[in-house]
């Protein structure tokens, strides 16, 4: 152990909870915080019932969508209510083991949903690129299986990384429930959980942006050949459509990660206090994946109603039309 990780130890072992507040702001926000995971909870959990019980909607892509809101509500389930409560108490007070947990799980899901993402962007551009071969090449069956390999990938690398980065324990501050990684480690874990992934959803979307401007392209030739001008002012707005939403899904998704990784960059992260607020960031981004990649599909929207009007207990149910 160098200076520096003495000091902040012995910063940390110096750190005493401060007592909790019975004022109007101290449940405005436990209620704020149980809104949020439940919002988590919940619509993630209308994403992974609808995939899973209409037929109609086992397809590849589907099935990313379905590993990202499994990892999204693991997020809500499991992360959020022991992160959130952490923000509001200023402490940690749910003991070490929990913490163990805590820190485990939180960083097993949050790079399984950020590969999710980056996986999603790459089928997307096979998909548009090359739809034949896409069809005849990809099934429900093989992506499964590409999804259980990222799983059991990423549950063996943060596994290592957590347990073997060189400290003497995974748990430096169990005040704080905080753990140091190695200088190394640090560096690895910033290159495989974000420069890689999100180099690749940069590159893909991009491409696949560009793919999807040429097809429109293509479309508004052949519409003004054909004098269809009605149909060439609908290919324009289409075009500016998918921009917008691929502009959406890119941007926020990276907006929530990364001042995290550039907070993890800066030195002496147990004096931070911005740390746990990019966290949150992070977390949050768990809650706005269901909007982002189930609202913008009208399917998804019919599965809602089906499933709020209680028609998804019908016998048939499964193989209802929902496209």
């Amino acid at each position: 152990m160098n200076l520096t990780e003495v000091n902040q130890t012995a910063n940390c072992l110096q750190f005493s909870c401060p007592e909790r507040s019975g004022s109007a702001f101290y449940v405005f926000l436990c209620m704020c915080a149980a809104v949020t995971v439940l919002l988590t909870v919940c619509g993630n959990m209308l994403i992974i019932i609808s995939v899973c019980h209409f037929k109609q909607l086992h397809t590849p892509t589907n099935m990313l969508i379905l590993s990202l809101a499994v990892s999204d509500f693991m997020v809500g389930l499991f992360v959020m209510p022991f992160h959130l409560s952490r923000m509001i108490e200023s402490c940690w007070i749910s003991g070490p083991t929990a913490c163990v947990f805590y820190i485990f799980i939180s960083f097993f899901v949050t790079s399984i949903s950020i590969y999710n993402v980056a996986l999603i962007a790459v089928d997307r551009y096979f998909a548009i690129s090359n739809p034949f071969l896409y069809i005849e090449k990809v099934s429900v069956s093989s992506m499964c299986g590409v999804i259980l390999a990222m799983w059991i990938l990423l549950l063996s690398y943060n596994s290592a990384l957590l347990y073997s980065n060189g400290n003497t324990g995974p748990i430096i501050c169990p005040q704080l429930c905080f753990v140091m990684i190695h200088e190394i480690w640090s560096l690895v874990d910033l290159v495989f959980v974000f420069v890689i992934p999100c180099s690749a959803i940069i590159i893909f979307y991009a491409m696949v942006f560009l793919i999807a401007k040429k097809h429109a392209t293509a479309i508004r030739e052949i519409n003004v050949q054909s004098k269809g001008s009605n149909n060439v002012v609908d290919s324009m707005k289409s075009e500016r459509k998918a921009a917008k939403v691929l502009s959406i899904l890119v941007i926020v998704f990276l907006a929530c990660l990364i001042p995290y990784f550039i907070n993890t960059l800066i030195t002496d992260p147990i004096q931070r206090k911005s740390f746990r607020n990019v966290v949150t960031l992070v977390y949050l981004n768990s809650t706005i994946n269901p909007v982002i990649y189930a609202l913008f599909y009208p399917w998804f929207r019919r599965c809602l109603k089906i499933i709020l009007t209680f028609q998804i207990f019908r016998s048939d149910s499964a193989l209802m039309n929902v496209h």
